[in-house]
């Protein structure tokens, strides 16, 4: 069997990265195909050069980091940060640029808005109830906010 492992190494690379890719199917979450496409280029290589199961190894691993960046570079949309937060899950920053209207007269330079069924802090300039704020930014949970 052994002999057999030595002889068909290639193979099996090119079999292993065939069944990453498969798994990519099965759950997919765009990084089990770049480790395939790793598989089958080493098998690739270890056909083309004969290696041992050693540098085979050393030769997927220097793969796999390679056709992971590769692949994060070619799936990252144009003009976004690489680790840009999507604001998915950031209310405040997802209110930057909206307006509103003050509840309450803001004193001392705070107040509050409604927004949708809550309501936020906000601090600015001192304005009457009634009048439209625009948030520019978000310090915490608190709404900066300038006049409309």
């Amino acid at each position: 069997m052994p002999d057999w492992l030595s002889t068909h190494n290639g193979w099996l690379w090119a079999i292993l990265g065939l069944l990453l890719i498969g798994g990519e199917m099965l759950a997919p979450g765009v990084f089990l195909i770049w480790l395939g496409l790793a598989a089958l280029i080493t098998g690739a290589v270890v056909g083309l050069f004969g290696l041992g199961w050693q540098a085979a190894c050393i030769v997927f691993a220097i793969f796999a980091v390679a056709c992971v960046a590769a692949g994060r570079m070619l799936t990252r949309r144009k003009g976004e940060e690489p680790d840009a937060a999507t604001g998915l899950n950031d209310r405040g920053r997802q209110l930057i640029g909206k307006v509103f209207r003050l509840e309450t007269t803001m004193t001392g330079g705070e107040g509050r808005v409604r927004v949708g069924d809550s309501s936020w802090r906000i601090v600015g300039p001192e304005l009457l109830a009634g009048a439209e704020v625009k948030v520019v930014r978000v310090e915490g949970s608190t709404l900066v906010v300038e006049k409309a």
